[in-house]
């Protein structure tokens, strides 16, 4: 059954994880500003509803950073199969708690609920892709992985905004749970146990796999690479050239994954059925953008390019297509301008970061990539977990002008620390005596 391609099953249904994750994630965001918050909160203003979205968003950034760490050790606890099964289990069951809402306590605890737990898929991710994958392809199933994300979120805002039309949004909440407990039957059913030991696999498929994992392991020398202590670590400008890019450039991502619902309501004027017509449009850019960010880069590479040009050269293309967009934002007269603006901001983003995240593996060995992405993963959800609490006081009166100005700062903050604090993008080396 499925010999030889058990493992494209098995990414395969992880993408598809990742597809539902946005789409409950979403659902708060395109039902708030017409179904939500006039219903749960009738005696506030706009700019009171906007205040508390950006209360529960950033509450979900902070967990969902939290939950990567959490569910990165339960993962290797309980293995691939069973953290996946608690993961999706536990984020349905609190995407169908926010049905139960009442205020803002109680709809922070659910976003709290489901930011700890959907923030398992990416480290599930990664475990699923280094069992099931041999190194050569891992590349390919990562990026399989990763087009689940902007899937998610063309797949989110026309189906919300359409069920919303016809059904409350209490049980749009429990109808969208559903789906990770539907996806949990196949998972069940299909990743019965590790690929060394699963009986529907091809002995042909089992010694491909394994094997490739084996030669990564075992070829005498598979990690040459500069492993500091942390201390060490910290104290490399390179290490800050990662970071600070990483806390520059992901709110970006943030601001418009949070806010293009409200934005659009607001200011051009939008009701649901506008929303499920050409909301979804942003993210086919950020699904384009991602495919391109990482073909132009593995051209370049393989056109002779150095890792240090390539990288420099992606990351900064990326950020200048992002730059112009973000200040024509505080102009755009009409839906269509902004729309396509945002289709532009989002194609920047995803050529860039893709390769921002491959820095830490460009300058460090293995044994220490880990850390230095923790770091600059923690410090980019702080900048967006600031960014997403200071929206609703920007943009009083629904002016978004100085939001969009400080987008296009964070994009120069970010080839900045590119230019400047990265140097010359290669492999680090030991500080000598002297230096330390």
């Amino acid at each position: 059954m499925m010999k030889g391609k058990l493992r494209w099953v098995v990414v395969s249904l992880v993408a598809l994880a990742t597809v539902i994750n946005y789409i409950d994630r979403q659902t708060i965001t395109v039902l708030w500003p017409q179904h939500m918050a006039p219903d749960l909160f009738p005696d506030m203003d706009a700019d009171g509803h906007k205040s508390i979205l950006g209360l529960v968003s950033a509450i979900f950034i902070l967990s969902y950073a939290a939950g990567q760490a959490i569910f990165g050790k339960i993962f290797d606890w309980l293995g691939t199969r069973l953290g996946f099964v608690l993961s999706i289990g536990v984020w349905s069951m609190a995407t169908a708690l926010h049905a139960f809402a009442q205020g803002v306590l109680s709809l922070s605890f659910f976003r709290i609920l489901l930011g700890v737990s959907e923030a398992g898929n990416w480290p599930g991710a990664a475990k699923a892709n280094a069992e099931w994958f041999p190194t050569k392809e891992r590349a390919l199933a990562q990026g399989i992985f990763n087009s689940g994300a902007a899937i998610g979120g063309i797949i989110s805002i026309p189906l919300l905004a359409y069920l919303a039309v016809f059904l409350d949004w209490k049980i749009i909440f429990v109808l969208v749970a559903g789906l990770g407990l539907l996806w949990l039957l196949p998972w069940l059913i299909i990743v019965k146990a590790p690929p060394k030991y699963h009986s529907w696999i091809s002995d042909e498929e089992r010694e491909y796999i394994l094997s490739g994992q084996i030669n990564e392991d075992m070829d005498g020398e598979s990690d040459g690479g500069y492993a500091p202590s942390t201390g060490e670590l910290l104290s490399r400008k390179q290490s800050w050239g990662v970071i600070i890019a990483s806390a520059a450039i992901d709110p970006i991502w943030w601001l418009f994954i949070v806010w293009i619902p409200t934005y659009l309501f607001e200011v051009h004027g939008f009701n649901i059925k506008d929303l499920a017509v050409s909301g979804w449009l942003p993210y086919v850019g950020a699904m384009v953008g991602a495919w391109f960010g990482g073909l132009l880069a593995q051209w370049l590479l393989g056109k002779g390019w150095s890792v240090n040009k390539t990288r420099k050269f992606t990351i900064t293309l990326g950020c200048l297509i992002m730059l112009p967009a973000l200040l024509a934002m505080s102009a755009a007269s009409t839906a269509v301008i902004a729309i396509t603006l945002m289709f532009i901001i989002l194609f920047g983003f995803q050529t860039a970061i893709g390769n921002v995240q491959t820095l830490p593996s460009d300058f460090l060995g293995k044994k220490t990539v880990g850390t230095l992405s923790g770091f600059a993963g923690m410090a980019a959800k702080l900048t967006a977990f600031g960014l997403t609490l200071l929206v609703p006081v920007m943009t009083k009166g629904a002016n978004y002008t100085t939001v969009f100005i400080l987008g296009a700062f964070l994009a120069l903050t970010a080839i900045a620390a590119i230019w400047v604090l990265c140097g010359k993008i290669e492999p680090l080396k030991p500080l000598s005596a002297n230096e330390a």
